[in-house]
């Protein structure tokens, strides 16, 4: 009954209008700067090359929308979100696997430390030698820069639960899979989805950067250096709303999905 009255509260506390308030409020202030954008360029007479307006961005979208297209696809869709699910996945095993041993947990852990500690710039070309020009060698940079940030977080989550409850499972003779998967992967959600959310804007950086150091003649990364060498800033900038729209929505979409599986939690509750 408790409970009930619980997720009643929660689901009045969360409904509709709640969320609809929530996205409006950052939509009206986006808004606003946008506005005040427009204004101060147009005002002070900044030059396009230096600054273009937000209107001049918006129609250089409107016009190149299959490139654009092209370009989201080569870099968000199979370079950034492929190493992502690599990456995130591979942390997860990893993790479990030095969940079960602590030898694993002394001698990977400073091992994952140090690759993740390892500049982008850096790694960048000696994978795109190794893997190709194409999308494989930005999704190999990704699994690179995400896996360190997912597998911290989901080490100490595996180590959330407290002893009672680890040794209640034991009396109940549980194995070690059933435990972590009734207790412990339960448990280490609202962690795994901490580092879930910070790795979704390392996918989309490490992605562009990456490409930066060799690409086909596609892709953002390869769009706004080219751009950039043509002076063409407003589609540069057309490149960066739309990676900053795609970095937006995977945000969100890993928030939402947090919201459905951890619901419980008490982070996920709302006054």
């Amino acid at each position: 009954m408790a409970a009930t009255a619980a997720n009643l509260a929660l689901a009045r506390a969360t409904g509709p209008g709640d969320r609809w308030r929530r996205l409006a409020i950052p939509a009206l202030f986006g808004l606003a700067l946008l506005v005040l954008w427009e204004g101060l360029v147009r005002g002070l007479g900044v030059s396009p090359v230096i600054l273009p307006p937000p209107s001049a961005i918006a129609a250089r979208i409107a016009v190149s929308g299959d490139i654009l297209w092209t370009d989201f696809l080569q870099t968000i869709l199979k370079g950034a979100l492929s190493g992502w699910l690599i990456g995130c996945g591979a942390a997860v095993l990893t993790a479990i696997a030095i969940d079960r041993s602590p030898f694993l947990q002394r001698g990977l852990l400073p091992v994952g430390n140090f690759v993740a500690a390892l500049p982008v710039v850096g790694i960048a070309p000696i994978l795109v030698m190794w893997f190709g020009f194409d999308w494989q060698s930005k999704a190999a940079v990704v699994v690179v820069m995400v896996f360190f940030p997912v597998l911290v977080n989901m080490v100490a989550g595996l180590a959330a639960t407290d002893a009672m409850q680890r040794d209640l499972m034991a009396t109940w003779n549980a194995s070690y899979g059933q435990a972590l998967w009734k207790l412990r992967l339960p448990a280490a959600l609202p962690f795994l989805f901490n580092g879930l959310k910070i790795a979704t804007t390392l996918a989309l950086i490490g992605a562009i950067v990456a490409e930066f150091f060799g690409s086909p003649t596609r892709g953002m990364g390869f769009r706004i250096s080219t751009a950039v060498g043509q002076l063409a800033l407003d589609l540069v900038w057309a490149e960066i709303a739309v990676a900053a729209l795609a970095g937006t929505g995977f945000y969100g979409l890993v928030t939402l999905l947090e919201r459905r599986l951890t619901f419980w939690h008490p982070s996920q509750r709302r006054s």
